[in-house]
């Protein structure tokens, strides 16, 4: 195949296929971000759940994570979307209405992808919350801080230090997770090179294409997380 077919493949318009990619790449971009967001409140709920002194909370904490950290994301993301389904028609027989409802194959992509994201964040937080110095929290509590001041103040700041790292690596990977997501037919990127390329028989072009806009995406972030890191480390570096 010479440079012009190949052109004319990713072209935009009716005569290519660019602008699928494109509208693939945004939806991953947007799957990805959402499930960053619902992924890192749960994960800090998680990580309070690991560090609670109350036994039941901690073994269902440890529990949970030890679950999804064991399955296969893949399989992951096949149970939350056939069981948010199975959930919904279940609630509306009780109540003696048939339901016609299906879940939205994005609602049920992020909630796999922030239920595993959650999963593996809960531990960067836990250690996070570890690394304070606890020479710090004691001296703020001799000033009269209260316990919320304390970790608004003091924790919170140096937590985000010691966990902007890991975090970032995890969102590297979810990033690329959201691949996952063509499993339930979600119109991702991943799965709009896939139509592409079994619509014209040239996989290798548009596989190509979407491994680009993915090391795209990841440098960008990459860069992102680089600007962090010093914005964190102010004041610390040496």
């Amino acid at each position: 195949m010479n440079n012009e077919s190949v052109f004319s493949l990713l072209a935009f318009g009716d005569t290519g296929w660019g602008d699928d990619l494109l509208a693939g790449a945004w939806i991953t971009i947007q799957l990805a971000a959402v499930s960053l967001v619902c992924g890192l409140a749960l994960g800090l709920l998680l990580a309070g759940g690991r560090l609670s002194p109350w036994r039941p909370l901690n073994w269902l904490t440890n529990t949970y994570i030890v679950f999804i950290r064991g399955t296969p994301e893949f399989l992951v993301l096949l149970l939350v979307f056939f069981g948010l389904d199975l959930v919904v028609h279940k609630i509306a027989s009780s109540f003696g209405v048939q339901s016609y409802f299906e879940v939205p194959k994005f609602t049920a992509a992020v909630a796999g992808l922030s239920l595993i994201f959650s999963a593996y964040a809960s531990e960067v937080f836990r250690g996070a919350y570890l690394a304070v110095p606890t020479g710090q929290i004691e001296a703020a509590t001799a000033t009269g801080m209260s316990p919320m001041q304390v970790f608004r103040r003091v924790r919170l700041p140096q937590m985000w230090r010691f966990a902007l790292p890991g975090l970032a690596n995890l969102w590297m990977v979810l990033l690329k997770d959201t691949s996952l997501a063509a499993v339930i037919a979600l119109d991702e990127l991943l799965r709009q090179a896939k139509v592409a390329s079994e619509a014209t028989l040239q996989p290798l072009v548009f596989y190509v294409s979407a491994g680009v806009i993915y090391l795209v995406l990841t440098a960008i972030s990459d860069l992102a997380r680089h600007r962090l890191e010093l914005g964190a480390r102010r004041g610390f570096a040496r």
